[in-house]
């Protein structure tokens, strides 16, 4: 029996293997803790869907000439499940009532649905809601296009948040006088745009280092980048506690004098290294 991964002879001893299912099982423990994962099977030449999986794990290594067997990146994966999701939602919206029922049934079927339910939860579920009319496609759409454009390149999608950097840094050092004058709206906004910004940030570093950008040889204020991260994740578990608290002196200080500057460190030291 020969196996081929992405079209390439493996170099593979089976040991105790008797059937199809063992031999994914040592692969995809072979994978685990990469961003790797088997994205595609082909046994004797015909096309094995997610729906007939199971069908032939128990199938015999001696009735096998051939295994083929696709991997993909954790990003690949992601992006092809988002933009999957998003020709489904798109054709949905514009389907009549009678069509709309069995392109719900075929998403949450698919291979995409079940990927972005087990590692991007969140749009898994806005996408839910989109579907049931919790929430709009005008507001998911951006969404959606963001998250797939940061996928595409996230080299490029760094670079072009300075704005958005620069503006959240400057929005946190006004955070305690928004609190203390009674715009509760504004500084609400603050916290959520900063958490959304935050999120991005470290959405695009994982991504970047996927890509080869190595991370852990970067140092930013004497400190290795991951122990940046540590303190910079602490600090923003402290602003969101004070926030919460209402304690306005406290946020003022951690805002102004601790999380603004560091968001700014950390983007600059980055944005230098791809430069």
């Amino acid at each position: 029996m020969d196996i081929f991964i992405n079209e390439e002879p493996a170099c593979i001893t089976l040991e105790s293997e008797k059937t199809l299912g063992e031999v994914l099982a040592g692969i995809e423990a072979w994978l685990a803790g990469s961003e790797n994962r088997i994205s595609g099977l082909r046994i004797n030449g015909s096309i094995i869907t997610s729906a007939s999986l199971a069908e032939v794990f128990a199938q015999d290594l001696n009735d096998i000439g051939r295994i083929d067997i696709t991997i993909s990146t954790v990003p690949q994966l992601a992006l092809e499940a988002l933009l999957h999701s998003q020709r489904d939602i798109t054709a949905y919206e514009n389907s009549s009532f009678e069509d709309q029922r069995d392109i719900l049934d075929r998403w949450e079927a698919s291979a995409a649905a079940h990927f972005l339910s087990e590692q991007i939860p969140d749009i898994y579920a806005l996408l839910h809601k989109t579907f049931s009319g919790e929430v709009l496609l005008s507001e998911m759409s951006p969404l959606l296009d963001e998250r797939i454009r940061e996928l595409v390149d996230p080299k490029r999608e760094f670079h072009q948040a300075s704005t958005l950097v620069s503006g959240i840094a400057a929005r946190l050092e006004e955070l305690p006088l928004d609190m203390q004058t009674g715009k509760d709206r504004r500084a609400a906004e603050t916290v959520q745009l900063f958490s959304h910004t935050s999120e991005k940030l470290f959405r695009l570093l994982h991504l970047l280092n996927v890509q080869g950008l190595a991370l852990e040889t970067l140092s930013i204020d004497r400190l290795s980048f991951y122990e940046f991260i540590g303190e910079f994740n602490a600090t923003l578990k402290a602003l969101l506690g004070a926030y919460t608290s209402q304690d306005v002196v406290l946020v003022g200080d951690l805002a102004e004098y601790e999380l603004s500057p560091r968001l700014l460190k950390l983007y600059t030291r980055v944005k230098d290294e791809l430069t």
